[in-house]
C-alpha cells in the first residue's frame, strides 16, 4: 500500500483532536477561570531510503534521503494566561490580579482554582459552588452568621469581619494562593480545578502563601476571571483545522486514484 495513504489517516486523527479541543475552548468562553487549550504537532519517524555520506575523494558530502510517514500529536498544551476581570459587585466573587491559585479542599485532596466565585454555607464557611472548602493560611474560612455583622476580604487576602457590636473582630483568617514553578504542568479535575502533578512544581510546604507575597497577585474583591479564550482566535484556528482535514482526505482520494490505476493494470 502507498505510504501516502497512512500519511493523510495520521493528518485526519491528529486534525480530529485539534477539532475536539478548540471546541472544548469554545464551550467553556464564559466559564470563570478557564484556561484554554491548544494542540501542536511534529512530525512522525521518517523512513531511511539512503544515508548521509562524508566528503572523500573528489566527491562532496551527500545528504540523507528519508520519506517523512505522517505526523502525530506533539503536545496538548494549558495556556496559563490571565482572563479578564469582570466585575460582578458581589463581595464574596474573588479574582486573582496575577500569579497563583485558590486552594481548596474536599476533606482530603488540596485542588486548585482561579474561578473565585464563592459561597457561604449554612455554618459560614467559605466554599465553591461545589461544596468544597476555601482554605485560609489556619485551616478553613468560616464568617459565623451568629457573630458577624458584615464582612470584607482585602487585597491581600485579610477576611475582615464586623461584630454584632460593630467593632472589628480580632484575628482575622487570610485566604492562602498556592504557587507554582510551572503552571502548565497542572492537570485538569473538572470543575474548574487542577490537581498537582510531579511537574508542576508547587512552591512551599505546605504553601502557606499569601496574596500579594512570594510573587503572588493580589485579591480583587467583587469581581471574576473570565475564561482566556479568544473567539476570534479560535475560529480562525477551527478553520485552519477543517482545512487541513479536508487536505488530508484529499491524500486518501488521491492515493486510493493511483491505486485502482494499478489493479487496473491487469485487466
Amino acid at each position: 500500500m502507498l505510504r501516502s495513504m497512512y500519511s493523510g489517516i495520521s493528518g485526519m486523527k491528529n486534525f480530529q483532536t485539534k477539532l475536539d479541543v478548540l471546541g472544548n475552548n469554545i464551550a467553556n468562553v464564559n466559564t470563570y477561570g478557564y484556561k484554554k487549550g491548544r494542540t501542536t504537532f511534529q512530525d512522525l519517524v521518517s523512513q531511511q531510503v539512503a544515508g548521509a555520506t562524508a566528503p572523500a575523494g573528489n566527491r562532496g558530502g551527500v545528504n540523507a534521503k528519508q520519506v517523512g510517514l505522517g505526523s502525530q500529536i506533539g503536545t496538548i498544551d494549558t495556556v496559563q494566561t490571565s482572563g479578564s476581570i469582570q466585575s460582578t459587585g458581589r463581595p464574596l466573587d474573588l479574582a486573582i490580579s496575577g500569579d497563583g491559585y485558590f486552594v481548596v479542599n474536599d476533606g482530603t485532596t488540596d485542588y486548585y482554582t482561579r474561578a473565585g466565585n464563592f459561597y457561604l454555607d449554612k455554618d459560614g464557611y467559605l466554599v465553591t459552588g461545589d461544596g468544597l472548602f476555601v482554605q485560609a493560611t489556619n485551616g478553613k474560612i468560616r464568617i459565623d452568621p451568629t457573630t458577624a455583622k458584615s464582612y470584607s476580604i482585602g487585597a491581600n487576602g485579610t477576611v475582615n469581619i464586623v461584630g454584632l457590636n460593630g467593632n472589628m473582630l480580632p484575628n482575622p483568617q487570610t485566604i492562602k494562593l498556592a504557587k507554582f514553578a510551572n503552571n502548565e504542568g497542572l492537570q485538569k479535575a473538572g470543575g474548574n480545578l487542577f490537581v498537582n502533578t510531579p511537574n508542576a512544581g508547587l512552591v512551599g510546604t505546605p504553601a502557606n502563601i499569601t496574596p500579594g507575597n512570594s510573587g503572588t497577585g493580589t485579591l480583587i474583591s467583587s469581581a471574576l476571571e473570565m475564561s482566556n479564550v479568544d473567539l476570534s482566535e479560535e475560529f480562525t484556528d477551527m478553520i485552519v483545522a477543517q482545512r487541513g482535514f479536508q487536505a488530508n482526505t484529499r491524500i486518501i482520494t488521491t492515493s486510493d486514484e493511483i491505486l485502482q490505476e494499478l489493479v487496473n493494470l491487469k485487466r
